[in-house]
């Protein structure tokens, strides 16, 4: 979990890129931007305040990690941010603006700083911040005039709308560091630019990872895998969900041994599981944890994997969420109707 509430703009360079497509221009700046202590309060909340999730990614590359050039360049900041932060942060903008080629990607001022005093996972560390700010809004000035008021208006950034960003932390460098990203405005074609075309990363293997595919795990082996090999209605297959998500909310360390026998007692079940976690091993190019702490924010996200809805014809949706021993389900042979039967102590 990270927190930058005492965290510190140490130096910061400012660009404007454009869009190289749409042939606007690229506009480096001449020196590094000369901060001041209420600038950078406000600052400090305008880049930090939108990052507030666990998930987490790390620099990519399919040959040599040095070869993504964000991770180059922040790696060069990291070994003497005085030194190098302005000529990096060049490197920096001119890499965006060499992937800024979505005809709809606008154009924006962008921020790179060096942050103190940023905290994750229990550690103090140094970071790298890159922001993007694209959208600008319509203020009102109201000041007096003789005897009355007068209004401007005026273009500028709303501070609580951060567009696009990523926190770099001086961590797991071998590994591609770890990466926070936000990017609150990109739709369709052109979002997925700002994480795989700029950044070039990839989702990190910890425990919000683990647990995100342990709920999708689950959900495919139950409403996929075992209609197809065993002889299975919507009812058998809401009780299997249930017992999942009993497991998910009360345990608060994840074992697969421990999750298998809770969720699925009977012993070709277990079977099948454990072929469909080799295949969804092979498919997805990853080694399943066996054990590690659930995330409770990843639980949260996912908690729908869990749901099952029973869709009766066009007249009835009918959502699950356990007692398999409540449930009938018959056929009313004189009307060649099929029908569930529900009990429950009160109707809310």
């Amino acid at each position: 979990m990270m927190t930058c509430d005492d965290a510190t703009i140490k130096r910061m360079v400012l660009h404007k890129v454009g869009n190289k497509t749409n042939s606007e221009p690229l506009g480096l700046s001449k020196a590094p931007f000369a901060l001041h202590p209420d600038i950078s309060s406000l600052l400090l909340k305008y880049f930090l305040t939108p990052f507030k999730s666990n998930l987490y990614y790390t620099f990519f590359h399919e040959t040599n990690l040095d070869m993504n050039k964000i991770f180059y360049c922040c790696k060069e900041i990291f070994a003497d941010s005085e030194a190098n932060l302005f000529g990096q942060s060049c490197n920096i903008a001119n890499h965006l603006y060499d992937t800024s080629i979505h005809p709809n990607i606008k154009s924006g001022e962008l921020y790179i700083t060096y942050l103190e005093n940023c905290y994750l996972d229990g550690e103090i560390l140094d970071a790298i911040g890159i922001f993007k700010s694209e959208s600008k809004e319509t203020y009102l000035k109201v000041y007096p005039y003789g005897e009355g008021f007068e209004i401007e208006s005026d273009s500028g950034i709303n501070i609580n709308k951060l567009d696009k960003g990523c926190i770099i932390f001086n961590k797991e460098e071998e590994k591609g560091y770890v990466v926070a990203v936000v990017d609150t405005i990109s739709r369709g074609n052109e979002a997925v630019f700002w994480i795989d075309d700029f950044l070039n990363l990839r989702q990190r293997k910890d425990n919000y990872f683990n647990t995100e595919h342990a709920i999708d795990m689950c959900r495919g082996f139950v409403n996929e895998y075992l209609p197809t090999e065993f002889e299975m209605n919507k009812a058998d297959q809401a009780e299997l969900l249930a017992k999942s998500a009993d497991y998910f909310k009360e345990h608060n360390q994840f074992s697969l041994n421990d999750f298998r026998n809770a969720a699925f007692e009977q012993p070709e079940l277990q079977n099948a599981f454990n072929n469909y976690k080799q295949n969804y091993e092979q498919e997805m190019d990853m080694e399943f944890q066996d054990s590690f702490t659930l995330d409770d924010e990843a639980f949260r996200k996912g908690r729908n994997a869990f749901k099952s809805i029973l869709k009766l014809d066009k007249n009835f949706t009918i959502y699950v969420h356990g007692k398999r021993e409540r449930m009938e389900q018959g056929t009313d042979e004189a009307n060649n109707l099929k029908y569930y039967k529900f009990y429950y102590e009160q109707e809310r």
